[in-house]
Formats: C-alpha cells, sequence, structure tokens
C-alpha cells in the first residue's frame, strides 16, 4: 500500500500536545494562610488570587493552581512537594 498525501491525516495531535495542570490538594496540616503565602511567593498569584485558589483547596478538596507541559508541572509538584503541601499533576483533560 503506497501512502498519498491525501491518505495522510495530518490532524492528528499526540499526547505531547495535551496540557497538564498541577493539583494542590487539601490537608489536615497547613494552614490556610501559609497555603496562600506559597501560591504567591512561588506561583507569583496577586494576593486575591492566592486566596481564591487557597479557598478552592479548602473548600472543595483541590484547586488547580497551573497548566502547561508535563514537565513543567513535575516542577511544580515537586515545588510544592518542598513546601510541604500535598500536590500531584494529571492531563488538563482528564
Amino acid at each position: 500500500m503506497t501512502l498519498t498525501a491525501e491518505s495522510v491525516d495530518t490532524n492528528v495531535t499526540t499526547a505531547l500536545d495535551s496540557p497538564w495542570v498541577t493539583i494542590v490538594w487539601n490537608d489536615p496540616v497547613n494552614l490556610m494562610s501559609y497555603v496562600a503565602w506559597v501560591f504567591r511567593s512561588y506561583f507569583g498569584f496577586s494576593r486575591d488570587e492566592a486566596e481564591i485558589r487557597m479557598l478552592r483547596v479548602h473548600n472543595d478538596g483541590r484547586a488547580v493552581v497551573a497548566t502547561g507541559s508535563r514537565e513543567e508541572m513535575e516542577r511544580h509538584v515537586e515545588a510544592m512537594h518542598d513546601f510541604g503541601l500535598w500536590a500531584t499533576l494529571t492531563k488538563a483533560d482528564a
């Protein structure tokens, strides 16, 4: 079978193109003020945005704090662990 340009689907996207997200989860250890401070100092969120995301963590049990490549989200998860927060990454469309 010979493939021609017309028979090749050029709209195929790979899993590498899919964005990933970093999720911070609620825990019984860290104070809400500390979580908001981490979000401001590490991600550069404004005070208001950090408070909104911290409240999502507190009230909903989790909050998405970053979106991007898998490698970048892995770095963010590791950084959150270094701050003592519970964080994971997953595909954005999952």
